[in-house]
């Protein structure tokens, strides 16, 4: 399928890339909305696509945006489907950056419950009166 001009189902695509697990799970995310081709929302799994074409696809917890390769004639191992698509998806932060936006934010001395540290140093006050 090198042809110039060939063009093959979106859900085919997706299972031949190792996007899904199944075809019917390719199906199923063609047809919910979760994929765009070149920008545009699709709603049939049958959509044709071909090299040179941009995919967004929304999964779970990312979002993918893969660059059409080639086309592929068959589910094959991970290598042979890595080279089917360019990923331009951006880089997910790294792990210091996730920590710091989880974290939570420190408070201002003083402001808040008092520490045991300083329970004890009240206490060592109103006694020392």
């Amino acid at each position: 399928m090198s042809a110039e001009g060939a063009t093959l189902r979106i859900d085919k695509w997706l299972w031949y890339a190792r996007v899904t697990k199944s075809r019917s799970l390719a199906q199923k995310l063609a047809t919910s909305g979760h994929v765009r081709v070149n920008k545009e929302k699709i709603d049939s799994s049958s959509k044709a696509i071909r090299a040179g074409d941009v995919l967004t696809i929304a999964l779970e917890r990312k979002i993918l945006i893969l660059k059409v390769v080639a086309l592929g004639t068959r589910r094959g191992p991970y290598e042979e489907a890595r080279l089917l698509y360019e990923d331009l998806s951006p880089p997910p932060p790294g792990k210091i950056e996730a920590a710091q936006a989880q974290a939570p934010a420190q408070r201002d001395a003083g402001a808040g419950r008092p520490t045991k540290r300083d329970r004890r140093k009240l206490d060592a006050f109103r006694e020392a009166d």
